[in-house]
């Protein structure tokens, strides 16, 4: 899969090519939400609690700099981060 996005083909209903940055960026998304939840817990922090603070809040402090998981997070908006996670529950 190329980092531009992916296009997928379906080819017994005639030809449709589908284009989609939103699945590849939702997918990094939610990696890195992933990765800063493992962050959290190694460091004895409930990753639920303290992932929700940052996301009402706005306050990195929220999100431990453990494996750079707040540097990464801070890659986001706190909408970019809930509409992935939006996207991703309601699929």
């Amino acid at each position: 899969m190329s980092r531009m996005g992916s296009i997928d083909k379906d080819f017994e209903n005639g030809e449709t090519l589908t284009f989609s940055l939103i699945k590849e960026k939702d997918s990094y998304i939610l990696g890195v939400l992933s990765d800063v939840y493992d962050a959290l817990s190694e460091r004895g922090y409930n990753p639920t609690n303290q992932m929700v603070g940052y996301l009402m809040s706005g306050d990195p402090t929220y999100i431990t700099s453990n494996q750079g998981a707040r540097a990464s997070i801070l890659r986001f908006t706190r909408e970019e981060l809930l509409e992935a996670i939006v996207r991703r529950v309601l699929r």
